[in-house]
């Protein structure tokens, strides 16, 4: 895909795991914003009437809880475990680090008090701008605070193995180290190439190079741990039938 028009971020843990961030753009960040305002209002609304009848100390009471919700409102619901206000959670957003990691209490309070910036000239002007021209769609208070608003991805628990040609075990392995193997296999697209290729070095002798057919020879040594994860798993690669039909691999070099 041309990088150019992606709008898909890709971040990198201390884990060495991949991320993939897809930022909310400026019409949903702007719908989002609209709802939590009406809530506020609707807020607001209803502490004018609770203290309409106190006089001069209502008024006082009024105008502290309307700072209160006006700036206290976004931090509490950040803060929580959706990381999200109403709005951005009716429209399946929430705020994050930009390295992908959940926001911290300092970055959310950051952004937030980081509005005033946001807010110049007027009608959040500066916001809008730096929200349309950035392609991680951040505003002044995001970039200040090191956080993205992206769009909350449903993650699939049943998982599947990745893609590669099933090769035949080269030694016999115990159930723990199938288990392991078949782990690996599992979460290896989420990790990053050099972060697989360590993991993948601690099961260097169970996985020694031996050509066999339909294994490339130029496979590597997490594709090899793939391979074998495939072939626990029941899948056979195309290859030469017995006589009764059955698919079976025919190994291409010397016996280890």
């Amino acid at each position: 895909m041309n990088s150019s028009i992606d709008t898909i971020l890709t971040a990198e843990t201390p884990e060495g795991i991949e991320i993939s961030i897809r930022p909310a753009g400026f019409a949903v960040r702007a719908t989002a914003f609209l709802i939590d305002a009406l809530i506020r209002v609707a807020v607001l609304s209803v502490c004018s009437s609770l203290f309409s009848m106190g006089q001069r100390v209502g008024l006082g009471l009024f105008w502290i809880s309307a700072f209160v919700i006006n700036w206290l409102y976004p931090v509490v619901f950040e803060m929580s475990a959706a990381a999200a206000t109403p709005g951005k959670r009716v429209l399946g957003l929430y705020v994050l680090m930009a390295n992908g990691l959940p926001i911290t209490p300092a970055a959310c309070l950051i952004r937030n008090l980081l509005r005033v910036v946001d807010m110049l000239p007027v009608f959040y002007g500066s916001a809008i701008v730096s929200v349309l021209l950035r392609r991680d769609s951040r505003r002044l208070g995001d970039l200040a605070a090191g956080t993205v608003v992206a769009y909350r991805h449903q993650m699939d628990l049943s998982g599947r193995l990745a893609e590669g040609v099933p090769l035949l075990p080269p030694l016999p392995l115990t159930m723990r180290q199938q288990l392991a193997l078949t782990a690996f296999a599992w979460r290896v697209e989420r990790l990053t190439p050099a972060r697989a290729d360590e993991i993948a070095a601690h099961a260097a002798a169970i996985a020694p190079y031996r050509p066999t057919f339909g294994q490339p020879d130029s496979a590597s040594l997490t594709d090899r741990l793939i391979g074998i994860a495939r072939w626990l798993h029941g899948d056979r690669p195309p290859g030469p039938r017995s006589l009764n039909g059955e698919l079976r691999a025919v190994p291409t070099g010397p016996p280890p």
